[in-house]
This record gives structure tokens, sequence and C-alpha cells, in this order.
């Protein structure tokens, strides 16, 4: 969705004296007659829902259905009052300050005739004022306790300000990096994206969904967005519905089984259905198959673009095809407010459909406890509280991953004298929080260069020369300071990639090398001859190939948030060991995309030892090289596979073995390793379990990530790590597209990552 920034200056202290006279004012008062056991929190959720819906009107129900952005400008406030006291308003997004947010509620609560209160909503997608890691780098985490925490903390900051609903977790399944929203997602794969969501759902909502710092939850978007045609945002994709099912639908299912509140329907259409109006998708799928009952809100403006997509005529047509698919509550495009009622009267809406609606958003208002508590009730203290910037700070460390480490060049020694920091990114406090982190404040956040200073600076001499002013600069001027730097230096730390604003909605790439004359930097740097760390801080995966030939070592940073600096101080130093692993493939070239690990075999798969350019004779035969399934010039495997990520530690995989060789669907499998730190330092690997079908109804993937688990071991130990993997998990929608175990032969596989090779053969019997 987007966003319209707020501006300073509408965080008037006049506001809530304003609201006060308004309220005063009003003519539209709570009628005497009505029965107020909807009030009432002794009684069931759902009776409530229906005495409430008992006695609306038409117009007060549609106004349940209509979201709007918080306006600006001459009689805005004034307008927006009065429209809430008429009832016209179900939800308000973007409110910037608790005062004002308590003001509106009050509105809703004494001055409109049933007292409904208003969900007020924000995209608070990683973090409040706390910003963690965008999502993609806290997917590299795997580590869904901390995940889940994050969200806890993003909840409660952002619930200090009346927000009560966030437009997360985005759970689309994305396979190609030159789209800008993989940054808010959690990578390629369906397990992981899958247990990321249960964790996010439960962080946002918390244990108990009344209490004030509890906010709803949206799983976006829905569905197959992140499948965008060519990586462009707002594209078509082409899912079949096998792969829709098989892929793209698992992570929003576990939402929905771990209790999310509201999901949000996509920009894209697939197969020609715009999603907003997608009866499938949102009442076939969502309401039949896995019995969702909160509310399906729409993304900015979606229904009324459904005209531009060409399927509906115009917007009052979009109106009825968005209510009669299942989207309940639409965002900001006013097509339901101008058109129900009178497509009500005209017999093409019915009643029953608005009612339908009307209830999911009533539930999940009552859900919250917001009738009895509409107000902020959470302490603004909780911003930057010291236990949300130690998890924040641990939450990037975890998510940087580490990708080469030749000669052991890091960890850096504090005896060294000596340290060159250089790069566009090392002091860019704005764009570390990188996109959908309106509500962080550069000033709170932390850079590297700040982080060095102020943890070694005492210890080290710490030299800063940019280069570069910012990511796109192409002003080699600044090259040639640090490369004199450098050789005066001891170490290089030079710290690169892309601002905030080149990832994230609207902001797709044809192009995912280095930009600017980063590239120019770190060769030149690389001449010098001195240890070179290159630190990566993006929000995707980057085209690096040269980049990493070039380091001794680097280090990838999925923009880290307000506690990235020391984070990746941490790491630089050895005060923890890297441990984060890669939520989605690098690819080597552009060319490769998609390229994910999952893939299908193919009827000729590649086989490793490919004939590429330079390797073809001059007038060579046209079978000459093989005829399997890879590029000529990139040959087949990625830059770094998935899973992928070294640590200070020294780790391998022995003695895998299973309880047993044959299961029934019934069964649970027992697998075990062990894992050993044959290094000199503590560390934290993340072994992870795959498994293939051999042989399918419908031809299967190479490998899936089935389970993971993250174990510290201190130098020279080993330990058995369990994994129990239930047989039924190993379902799959087949040729009669029903979700089944198919019997057969399968192989289970344990390693660092998704190309490990240590791996055992079992069956599964009917």
């Amino acid at each position: 969705m987007k966003f319209i920034s707020s501006k300073a200056a509408f965080a008037m202290v006049m506001l809530p004296a304003l609201v006060a006279t308004i309220l005063m004012t009003q003519s539209c008062g709570k009628s005497g007659d009505v029965d107020s056991l909807y009030r009432d929190p002794s009684q069931p959720v759902e009776a409530r829902v229906n005495n409430l819906l008992s006695q609306m009107t038409l117009e007060e129900k549609i106004g349940q259905l209509n979201q709007l952005s918080m306006p600006y400008g001459e009689g805005a406030f004034e307008n927006l009052c009065d429209a809430v006291s008429r009832g016209e308003v179900g939800s308000l997004l973007n409110v910037p300050t608790a005062a004002l947010s308590d003001s509106l509620q009050r509105v809703a609560i004494d001055s409109s005739r049933l007292g409904i209160p208003l969900l007020l909503a924000r995209d608070v997608i990683h973090g409040y004022k706390t910003v963690f890691p965008i999502p993609l780098g806290q997917a590299a985490t795997f580590d869904t306790a901390l995940v889940k925490l994050s969200a806890r903390i993003a909840a409660t900051e952002a619930s200090s300000d009346g927000i009560r609903w966030t437009f997360a977790p985005m759970i689309d399944i994305a396979r190609d990096p030159r789209w800008g929203r993989i940054a808010e997602g959690c990578g390629e794969d369906v397990y992981l994206t899958s247990v990321m969501a249960k964790a996010m759902v439960d962080g946002f909502q918390g244990d108990d969904l009344t209490s004030p710092s509890s906010i709803a939850a949206c799983a976006k978007h829905f569905a197959g967005y992140g499948a965008s045609e060519a990586g462009r945002d707002y594209n078509s994709t082409y899912i079949t519905e096998r792969q829709l099912r098989n892929v793209y639908l698992p992570p929003f299912e576990e939402a929905c089984k771990a209790g999310c509140l509201t999901y949000m329907s996509s920009f894209n259409d697939n197969d020609g259905v715009p999603s907003s109006g997608n009866k499938h998708l949102l009442t076939d799928i969502l309401r039949g198959d896995w019995g969702f009952d909160g509310f399906v809100v729409s993304d900015w403006a979606s229904v009324n673009e459904m005209v531009s997509h060409g399927f509906c005529s115009d917007p009052k047509d979009a109106a009825m095809k968005g209510l009669t698919a299942g989207l309940d509550m639409e965002m900001v495009s006013g097509t339901y407010i101008r058109y129900l009622k009178e497509l009500v009267e005209e017999g093409k809406v019915s009643i029953d459909d608005i009612d339908r609606s009307v209830a999911n958003i009533l539930r999940v208002k009552f859900k919250l406890g917001l009738f009895e508590n509409p107000y902020t009730g959470t302490p603004q203290s909780v911003k930057y509280d010291k236990a949300h910037l130690a998890a924040a700070r641990q939450s990037a460390a975890e998510g940087t991953v580490m990708l080469k480490n030749d000669n052991a060049t890091l960890p850096l020694s504090t005896d060294i004298k000596r340290i060159l920091v250089t790069g566009p990114m090392a002091d860019a406090p704005h764009d570390q929080l990188g996109t959908w982190a309106f509500d962080g404040e550069k000033d709170s956040t932390v850079t590297v260069l700040d982080a060095l200073r102020d943890i070694y600076g005492d210890k080290v001499q710490i030299i800063y020369e940019p280069g570069l002013g910012y990511s796109r600069d192409k002003n080699t001027a600044g090259i040639a300071k640090a490369v004199n730097a450098a050789r005066n230096a001891d170490a290089v730390i030079a710290v690169v990639g892309e601002e905030a604003i080149l990832s994230g909605e609207a902001h797709s790439l044809a192009d995912i090398n280095l930009l600017g004359a980063q590239g120019e930097l770190i060769e030149a740097l690389s001449r010098t001859g001195k240890p070179l760390v290159t630190v990566f801080i993006a929000g995707r995966p980057l085209t690096i190939a040269k980049q990493v030939e070039e380091s001794d070592a680097v280090l990838y940073s999925f923009h880290p948030g307000t506690m990235g600096g020391p984070a990746i101080a941490d790491l630089l130093f050895g005060v923890v060991s890297p441990s984060g692993k890669l939520p989605v493939t690098f690819p080597k070239s552009v060319g490769q995309i998609p390229v994910y690990y999952s893939e299908k075999n193919t009827g000729r798969p590649a086989s490793g030892h490919e004939t590429l350019l330079n390797d073809i004779p001059a007038e060579a035969g046209q079978t000459s090289l093989g005829c399997t399934s890879y590029y000529l010039d990139a040959g087949f495997g990625p830059l770094f596979p998935f899973g992928y990520g070294l640590s200070y530690g020294d780790f391998s995989y022995s003695d895998l073995a299973i309880d047993k060789s044959s299961y029934g669907v019934d069964d649970t499998i027992k697998a075990t390793v062990t894992l050993s730190n044959n290094g000199k330092r503590e560390a934290t690997e993340v072994a992870q379990l795959y498994v293939r079908d051999m042989v399918g109804s419908v031809t299967r993937t190479v490998k899936e990530l089935k389970g993971f688990k993250r174990v510290t071991l201190a130098p020279g130990e080993s330990t058995q790590v369990t994994f129990e993997l239930p047989v039924s998990e190993l379902a799959f929608y087949g040729l009669d597209m029903e979700r089944k175990v198919e019997p057969g032969d399968f192989t289970l596989w344990i390693g660092g990552d998704s190309d490990c090779t240590l791996s055992t053969d079992f069956e599964v019997t009917q």
C-alpha cells in the first residue's frame, strides 16, 4: 500500500480542544432507544455482533466498510469529524499522535449514534520507533522466537499512539530480487515464510487480543503478488491453481491457523482476475477452505484500480465486484461509500452481502476489546526502551550473513592500530532503517561508523573517508582520498549497498548490480592489498560476484534498522559470531532470475559439469554441450544458495540417521545428526532439514526445507541434533488437486544450507 506522509504541523495541541468543541455541537448523539446488549463484554462476541448489526442503518453499515487516510488541508479535520459522527468511517490510517487518536475515538464513541469505535491503522512493518531489520533480514535470523519478540515490541510501541492494526506480515513468496517488495517478506521458501508468518502474527496480536498493546495483524498480499511478472511492481501474475496451493498459499493458511485477524488483497491480477475481485480467493479458499472469520481489506485504492485492469467498467461496477467477491473493507478509494447504497437499491448487491462484511469487521473490533478500551492505554515511555534496543541489536546481528572470510580476516583484533571506514552506507542513519520505516528516526539510529567510534575508538584509531556521498553517487573524486587513507590503515571496512528508497513498494529494478561508483570504490580499495572487509547494507540480494571476489571478507545485512551499527560492530570484532543464513538465493547475474533452490528437476537436469562459453571450441557440433538445463555464460548454480551463511566456528555434520526406513502417513520421522564445531570460537549454526519426494503424480521439487534449528557450540564441542517431522507435512496438491501424502520413495538431507549433501532415504507406505 502507499503512504501519505504526515505533516508535523498536523499534530497541533489545538486539535483535542477542537474535538471537544465539535462534540459539544454535534446533533447526532446516541438515541435513547438503542439496545445496549452489544456494549456488554460478558456477552459472547457473536451475540454482540448480531445485536449491533440489527440496529444499524444501511448507511451506518456501509460506513464500517469505509477506510480513510488522515486528511490534511483547511476544514479537512472538521469534515472528518462530521463523517465519523455520522458513522461513515469504520477505520482510519496514518493518525500521527496519541492525542489525535484519542480525540477521534472520542468523536466516534461519544458523538455517533451507536458509539462504534474506529480501528486505527498504520504500516508498522518492522518496528515502530525502535526499527528492526527489514522482514527479509529478520527471516535471515532463522529465529522464530526473536521474530515474534520483534513484532511484540513493534505492537507495544505502536499501540502507545493508538494504533491497533498493522498491515503486516507480508508473506508473499518472492523469487525475483528485481521486485522491490522482496524486502518486505521472508524470501523464497514456503516453509520458512510459513513459520515466520506465525511468529509475526503471534507477536503483533499477543496472548490477549483485548490488551491495549495488542494490534491486529494483516496477512498480505493475498495472493501470489510475489510472482509479479518480470519483477515489476503491480504487475500481473500467471500462477496455476496447483502452484498457488503448493507454493503461494501455505504461508497465508498458516497465518489463518495462528488466528490472524485480517487479510489484505493484493494488487495483481492472477490469470486475469484481480485479487480484490477474486471470489475464489477471498471466499471459496479463505473462508470456505480455511474457516477465516476476520475481515479482508483492499490494498490502497485497489478496488477502483480494477477499472484500470479492465475487469470493471467503472467505479460502481468495481464496488459491486469487490463486495460480492468477499472484500469487506475498502481502503481509501471510496467506491463503497459512494455506490453500495445505490447498488443495494438496484438489487445488484444483497443486504446479506453487506451484513456479512459488516459482521466480519465488527467481530474484529469486539475481539480487540475496542468497545471497552478505545483509547490509548500503553505508556509513551515504551518507545526506545532499553530492552527494545537490545532486541533490535540482537536481531540485526543474527540476521547479518557472512558470505566470505578468507584467511580468517574476521574477526578483527583490537591489537591493530588503524582502521579505515569508508563507503556511502557507513554513516547513513536514514537509509540504514530501510523501507517502510515511517516512524523510525534517524537521530536515534546508530550507524556502523557511530558504533565503531563509540565502542572501539579508545582502542583503535578509526579513520573515516566516505569515498562516495550516497549509494548512487557517480562522482569518483572521493575515492582517491579513501584509497590514500587505506594505504595508512591496517584494515579497511567498506560499507556499501543501496539506499532505503531503492527497495520496497514501487521500487523495482531491472539491474541489481551495485549502483553508482561503489564498484569502482571496492576495486580501488582491493588493489591496495590491505585486508578488505566489505559490508553490504541493502534491501534485496544484489549481483555482487565481482565485489565478493575482490574482498577478503563479506558481511551482508538486509537494512538492519536502528541498532544495525552496534550489531555489525559486534560481528566485526567477534563479540558475536555471525549466524545469519540467506532466506533467498543470490544470483550470479540478473539473467539467472528467477533462481531458487526448490526448483523442478526437469527431464534434462544440469549435471554440474557444464560446458561454458570459453570451453566451446570453434565450429563445435550442435550436441557437444551436453544439452542440459543451464546458461552457457553463467552455468547452473547461483552465487550463493538459499540457507547459506558462514560463522566463526567450523561446523561439520556426520552420522545422519532416521529411526526407521519405512513410515505410514500417520507416523513421525525422527532424524538425528551429529553436529560438531571444529573451530576455535564459540559459534551458532542453523541446521537445516530438507526432503525430496522422488516420484509424484506431478513433478516434485528437488529439495524442500522442512525444519531448522539454531545450535550454539563451544570450540571442539559436538552434539546430536534431532528433528521430528510428521509424515503429514509431506502432503501436497497432486494430479487430482487433493492435498495428501503420496506413498513412495523419499530422500532426506540435514546440513548447513540447501546445497548440503549428507542424506538418507526412506519410504512412505499407504
